[in-house]
């Protein structure tokens, strides 16, 4: 939908145009509550260690099919988002892997030793997990609240941490139990009352 050429809404139109559209923006456009929850969740906790570097600037970064590690503003065209889709996300793969490991090389460099990393994609695949441990080891952390639960519960869960101002436990990713028993289905949202404090 958003690629097609007959679309008029605004992101497909910016997508289309020579200085495309955010690629946080039409990642949540594609990838619906998961997505959209991630960045939120990022956007709202993420302190990186040093705010003026221009590697670590913001601290939240989008795992990409094949450009490695982008922030959420960075420019995508309709064309890279193609390119994106022609890319199997394996780590077996060299055209997902080699930017991924690159990209994840010179954030931990950036960052420095005493800074951590938080996973908020899939912990139980091998696709990010098998990459980023090999670079950032005991400091890759996830959110110990994500074991048994699918994508869209993440999403869920995200999106309340974010309207309540609650940010989640964390737990390193090495010899972690990353699968387990499905928690209780989360409540329905209510309707917020109050602003969220940045």
């Amino acid at each position: 939908m958003v690629l097609s050429d007959r679309a008029t809404f605004d992101l497909a139109v910016r997508l289309r145009g020579a200085g495309g559209a955010p690629l946080g923006d039409v990642f949540s456009f594609m990838s619906g509550l998961y997505f959209r929850g991630k960045l939120a969740y990022a956007r709202a906790f993420a302190r990186p260690p040093d705010p003026e570097s221009a590697i670590s600037a913001g601290g939240v970064f989008v795992i990409t099919p094949n450009a490695g590690l982008r922030t959420p503003d960075t420019p995508v065209t309709v064309a890279g988002i193609r390119s994106f889709a022609a890319v199997d996300v394996s780590v077996e793969n060299p055209r997902y892997r080699k930017p991924l490991e690159l990209s994840a090389r010179t954030l931990a460099a950036d960052i420095g030793r005493d800074s951590d990393v938080i996973l908020l994609g899939s912990i139980a695949s091998p696709k990010y997990v098998d990459v980023l441990l090999d670079i950032f080891g005991e400091r890759l952390l996830f959110p110990a609240e994500f074991v048994g639960r699918g994508d869209m519960s993440r999403g869920g869960l995200m999106l309340r941490c974010v309207s309540a101002g609650e940010e989640l436990r964390y737990i390193p990713i090495a010899g972690a139990r990353r699968n387990g028993q499905r928690p209780p289905k989360l409540e329905p949202l209510r309707k917020a009352t109050s602003s969220v404090r940045g």
